[in-house]
């Protein structure tokens, strides 16, 4: 009997869709205001999930058509999961003999009993995603209008939220934590624009068996890289998940409010499924740590400039983090900026010169617009040359942002920012739209944030590199008002 309490299984995605979303709108929705903006953002969070279910059920369905041919036998994945063998990686030692083949006839069935084939799954997925991304995308617009912010907490106590949010902590780590290092090598296609370091670095899925090429993988060359990844993973979610409590504690001087947007992270399908994901959670960690120490902006430039050095994309967060620092500050943030491209560029030179020159022009996406081998709605569904008007709408977007809105704040840094990167997953040509953990961090920041109207560089910014603000004149920060 002790081995039934070390018997743990990992929930299917769509089960903890339903547990997760239940009790997320029982500690989140505001029962005594029905009619209230916060109702409203928790049914534009939820409304990410059924696309994201979308695709990884259209995946797992790819990886049942394919059926991988093992020792001249096919082995269906739900035979693998039934003898224990998906975690495990696949043995030959764990193959049974007995797996018969499809026969030409059942071949032939199969495919006409099928409503909905793989591709068609995905590439619905993918549509009812952005749908969700542009909805949220509006919101985001739009919050700079809004005015009045009533402080509506969460429905549960400090203690049950902390109690709450570390339990899932602990779980979501320990998953990538046991992750087996036999799936731990590259999914899918690159991802384009980037650092050529971290696109060598595998992905650690938390739902593994649902990508083909899993079964058409080599061995690991650098067995070292899987537990390298592992700790970038690790410490880049508890960088979103510190540094959202911590823009809680310090910026709107509410504990509760940092615990409770952390706590709706890690309840979110999303987070379930993309913890061990470097590529997703490190570029939102070092996001997150910029609006942390957006007081200091020389620090939120290293932030900001490492994020842009490993995946291009926050490139297009500068036009806002400029106009917010144009009037004090804007030397130190692009000074930390070009610090982390220049340490980043000078770990490229440790492949020597030719490679330099080619993952430096990958680094800054120096290169037209890829047409072939995408993924998601560009891969199948929408012809690719219609990412040419979504890019030249994203850069008018991100370059609006330098003189709207006029008045910049803390507040208009947050949605500025969540919205430039629900942007970027429109034309993102390698899974658009799953890349939650790029804006998610922010969107619920400006979900909970209180008025912010006093919070301008002038006033939280010192005015040289090395004087304190009170010292130099600058008045003591005021307490954000809750309406």
């Amino acid at each position: 009997m002790s081995h039934l309490l070390l018997y743990y299984q990992r929930p299917e995605p769509a089960t903890w869709v339903f547990l997760s979303s239940f009790l997320f709108f029982g500690l989140y929705f505001v029962f005594h205001r029905f009619w209230s903006l916060r109702n409203l953002d928790l049914v534009l969070l939820v409304l990410l999930a059924p696309g994201l279910m979308m695709v990884y059920e259209g995946r797992r369905m790819r990886v049942d058509e394919v059926r991988p041919v093992l020792t001249g036998k096919l082995v269906s994945i739900h035979q693998l999961q039934n003898d224990g063998l998906q975690n495990d990686g696949l043995k030959n030692d764990g193959l049974q003999n007995d797996a018969k083949p499809i026969s030409p006839s059942e071949a032939q069935v199969k495919p006409a009993k099928a409503a909905w084939n793989s591709e068609n799954l995905e590439f619905y997925g993918f549509t009812f995603l952005l749908t969700a991304c542009g909805l949220l995308m509006i919101r985001m617009l739009v919050d700079p209008a809004i005015v009045r912010r009533p402080l509506l907490e969460p429905n549960l106590s400090i203690g049950g939220l902390c109690f709450i949010g570390v339990s899932l902590l602990i779980f979501l780590l320990a998953n990538v934590i046991t992750s087996d290092p036999r799936i731990q090598v590259e999914q899918g296609p690159p991802l384009g624009p980037g650092y050529a370091l971290l696109n060598m670095l595998p992905e650690l899925p938390t739902t593994p068996g649902t990508n083909v090429a899993e079964w058409q993988r080599p061995p690991l060359t650098n067995p070292w890289l899987p537990n390298l990844a592992r700790i970038i993973a690790i410490v880049a979610n508890l960088s979103i998940v510190f540094g959202i409590v911590g823009v809680g504690y310090w910026h709107f001087d509410n504990i509760k409010t940092g615990i409770g947007a952390a706590t709706m992270y890690l309840l979110l399908p999303y987070t379930a499924q993309m913890t061990g994901n470097v590529q997703h959670a490190l570029p939102a960690a070092l996001l997150v740590l910029a609006i942390l120490s957006y007081r200091i902006p020389l620090l939120a430039g290293l932030f900001l400039g490492a994020g842009a050095g490993l995946v291009y994309y926050p490139f297009f967060l500068l036009p806002l983090w400029i106009s917010f620092y144009w009037h004090r500050g804007m030397g130190r943030l692009l000074s930390g900026v070009f610090i982390s491209l220049t340490v980043l560029a000078i770990l490229l030179l440790l492949g020597g010169m030719t490679a330099f020159l080619a993952h430096l022009q990958k680094m800054f996406g120096l290169w037209l617009p890829t047409m072939e081998g995408l993924e998601g709605v560009w891969g199948s569904g929408i012809p690719p040359y219609f990412r040419l008007p979504v890019l030249v709408g994203f850069i008018i977007l991100s370059l609006s942002f330098s003189f709207w809105p006029a008045r910049k704040t803390l507040g208009t840094l947050m949605c500025g920012s969540a919205a430039v990167m629900l942007a970027a997953q429109f034309w993102h040509g390698y899974g658009g739209g799953l890349y939650m953990a790029w804006f998610l961090p922010p969107v619920l920041l400006t979900i909970f944030r209180p008025n912010l109207d006093d919070r301008i560089a002038t006033k939280v910014v010192r005015p040289n590199w090395i004087g304190s603000a009170q010292a130099n004149g600058v008045s003591a920060l005021p307490q954000p008002t809750a309406n």
